[in-house]
């Protein structure tokens, strides 16, 4: 993307119908940390990267709660996304107060997509650099809603944003047909296969990854690091046993090969 007469101002349409500077907004969350959201029937849990700016710093914080039912993880500009989940703090807070009931995943969602809207439609004001996953359960079962920054707003069964998340759509797209049937365990074994895609050779440990959960009888908390230690390391004797299966049968396939009968000359005429 490149500098134009059109992306001065949020509210300026180019030619060809084009919102630079929402489409500017979009790319910032492109490239923040990333973070994952899958569900199955009765769980949704939230996964993102920790990257610390320096090597004398802490990462910044990437997965909120906004009530015992809810929690969002954020990719793009982490100021905003602290600002957004203060707003939707404020809004379960106000629902609870007046009539002491959870607030539905749903209608949360799309106040918080009219909020992120208005700031597309005022000269004064710029987009939300931030995307969302919002993770929740409610009356109607459990939700995973992607919020974007130009104010629209999806439901996914597992969905990756941030920097090289792609790797982590194409792992969740083959698996996500078992998601519905997935216990707590095997969602979280999962999310942390997704967010190993994302590393690129990087290796997995607890200290560059959060662990997020809510589910029927679980209110939404952060899985504590030695927890997540434990899974990783079963991952990965797992993954071990996988290739040192996978070499024991192409070292027997090749003495069998070497073993197999010469085929016999064919008769001179």
């Amino acid at each position: 993307m490149f500098r134009n007469q059109y992306d001065t101002d949020v509210t300026t349409w180019s030619p060809a119908g084009r919102l630079f500077q929402v489409e500017y907004a979009m790319e910032a969350v492109k490239q923040g940390s990333a973070a994952i959201g899958l569900r199955s029937a009765t769980h949704i849990v939230l996964a993102t990267v920790n990257k610390a700016t320096s090597e004398l710093s802490s990462h910044q914080k990437k997965i909120f709660k906004v009530d015992d039912h809810i929690g969002v993880a954020i990719a793009g500009l982490t100021a905003d996304g602290r600002v957004l989940s203060r707003y939707l703090r404020n809004e379960c807070i106000n629902h609870s107060f007046v009539y002491e009931s959870p607030l539905p995943i749903s209608r949360l969602v799309v106040q918080l997509a009219d909020k992120a809207q208005v700031c597309t439609q005022r000269s004064w004001k710029r987009p939300y650099g931030v995307g969302l996953l919002v993770a929740g359960l409610d009356e109607t079962g459990a939700h995973l809603y992607y919020n974007c920054p130009s104010g629209n707003y999806f439901e996914y069964q597992a969905f990756a944003i941030g920097s090289r998340s792609q790797a982590a759509k194409t792992y969740l797209e083959r698996r996500f047909d078992n998601f519905n049937k997935y216990s707590r365990e095997e969602l979280i074994k999962d999310g942390l296969f997704a967010i190993k895609e994302t590393l690129q050779g990087e290796k997995l440990t607890s200290a560059i990854c959060t662990v997020a959960i809510v589910g029927v009888g679980e209110p939404f908390h952060i899985i504590n690091q030695q927890a997540i230690e434990q899974v990783i390391q079963s991952l990965d004797i797992v993954e071990d046993a996988q290739v040192e299966a996978a070499a024991a049968e192409s070292a027997s396939e090749e003495p069998s090969a070497a073993q197999e009968p010469a085929a016999p000359a064919p008769m001179d005429l």
